[in-house]
């Protein structure tokens, strides 16, 4: 790593490490902030100020990434906790059942918006584990790092939540004989 590259308050991290995982990390945050890309704007800003002012310290004891991943998921959960409350309510008593999707897995056609429906009535965790492991390329053990739980209980998540999407994508048609 450069000198000139290196951040002053976070020596371990580089400008073009920071780069890299740049829209990964827009992508989390757009999970996070139920893709409000505003939102998500403001999240992403905020990682980066925690990173660069050094009030969050890589200390490189795990991957850049999994760090970044943990503090925009850290941060949403302290900032977004009231919101996400009033989102659950409206949701729970909301007259629709819509369930809202990114447009790139909307466009992909039925059987994606199916998978997409089904991943997001799982519960929280699983949800999590879900994302980062399949749209994130993160292993268990970064997601569970991610989300701020231990190895194992990561696992659990991942293996109900393969169970569950099991159960409820075993209604689509030919779902085993195309994948």
């Amino acid at each position: 790593m450069r000198d000139d590259d290196e951040l002053r308050d976070n020596p371990h991290v580089s400008l073009r490490a920071l780069q890299a995982v740049h829209e990964d990390l827009f992508g989390w945050c757009l999970s996070r902030c139920d893709y409000e890309p505003a939102a998500a704007e403001d999240l992403l800003q905020q990682t980066y100020v925690e990173v660069l002012s050094g009030r969050a310290r890589f200390d490189a004891r795990s991957a850049l990434k999994t760090f970044l991943f943990g503090v925009a998921h850290n941060l949403a959960r302290s900032r977004f906790r009231r919101k996400a409350l009033r989102l659950r309510l409206l949701r729970s008593y909301a007259f629709t059942t819509e369930v809202a999707t990114s447009g790139s897995a909307a466009d992909m056609g039925d059987d994606n918006e199916k998978i997409w429906q089904a991943v997001a009535a799982l519960p929280a965790r699983q949800r999590d584990i879900t994302e980062l492991v399949f749209c994130r390329d993160m292993t268990i053990e970064q997601a569970s790092a991610v989300m701020g739980v231990a190895v194992g209980t990561g696992r659990v998540h991942y293996e109900r939540a393969k169970k569950a999407l099991a159960t409820k994508l075993g209604t689509m048609q030919d779902w085993t004989k195309t994948r």
